[in-house]
């Protein structure tokens, strides 16, 4: 952690909805006038398309069938650490770009499924801001989760993370509905060891529950929309949160647990706009009285 350069991670899982919450976060930026450095995820795995591809072959010769962008050797951890710890010490650090299409490739001059070269980022940012896969992640020999102020989970229940990640794949990628669901059960033992224990970590997390029925999540015709929803939102401190605020300020919102509300999901944007817009505001002033 870092007062004078401090760091803002989004963690969820592949269909988990981190970018939906990284938009408000960037709406927030955009209001208040806060300069942030960006680092995705994505940029720490440690294999190219291609590379990856002939990884996972290894490894299901070895008869692995749980090796994925989710286990710990697939993704540069001690680097995401050591950027981490850069930008905490000198507010700058090293990251790169996965290009993921050709969209992305015209823009950055890169193949598809290939990285661009490492670069300095940070340079007059008030904060960095990551959202990916890892940004809490806590081993015996790896503390990522140690240096960013504020940790955020995005965490949907089971069925509902499958279902987006299944139409998402479909309509974004071409992936059959066999091909995905054979990545979900791929990536299960990572998804159990590596990416859940991290939200214990988190100091929020927003979960997502539908109210419709989910039970065969391989078979779901559409995502249930935020109106057929309810959000949970837990803190891991309670200490200064303003609960009975939050209630009336968001309708139809009630606290299930001393560290808890429940809002409808249709109402995340503005419960993420009234509760991190504040936090992130303490970040930015605490940082620039140090400067």
């Amino acid at each position: 952690m870092s007062i004078k350069h401090p760091i803002i991670s989004v963690v969820g899982s592949s269909g988990a909805g981190t970018s939906t919450v990284k938009f408000t976060f960037d709406q927030i930026f955009r209001r208040e006038g806060i300069v942030a450095a960006s680092i995705e995820g994505d940029a720490f795995h440690r294999f190219d398309r291609a590379e990856m591809k002939a990884e996972m072959a290894k490894h299901r010769d070895a008869n692995d069938h749980t090796f994925s962008h989710f286990s710990e050797s697939a993704n540069l951890l001690e680097e995401l650490e050591s950027s981490f710890k850069s930008y905490a010490d000198t507010g700058k650090c090293r990251s790169r770009t996965y290009v993921h299409d050709a969209e992305e490739a015209e823009h950055h001059g890169v193949p598809p499924g290939h990285f661009t070269e490492w670069r300095d980022i940070g340079e007059n940012s008030d904060l960095l801001f990551y959202e990916g896969l890892h940004g809490a992640v806590k081993t015996d020999n790896i503390n990522v989760a140690g240096y960013p102020d504020l940790k955020i989970g995005v965490v949907p229940v089971i069925n509902l993370e499958w279902i987006q990640k299944i139409h998402r794949d479909r309509a974004s990628r071409g992936y059959t509905t066999e091909a995905v669901t054979d990545t979900i059960l791929r990536r299960m033992h990572s998804y159990v060891h590596v990416i859940c224990p991290q939200f214990t970590h988190t100091d929020i997390n927003f979960q997502r529950v539908p109210v419709v029925d989910t039970s065969n999540p391989f078979i779901a015709r559409w995502i249930p929309t935020a109106g057929e929803s309810l959000v949970v939102i837990r803190f891991r401190n309670p200490s200064g949160i303003d609960f009975p605020y939050l209630v009336s300020m968001i309708n139809n919102s009630w606290m299930s647990r001393a560290n808890s509300i429940v809002i409808p999901g249709d109402k995340l944007d503005i419960a993420m706009q009234l509760i991190l817009t504040p936090m992130i505001l303490r970040l930015t002033e605490r940082s620039r009285r140090t400067k």
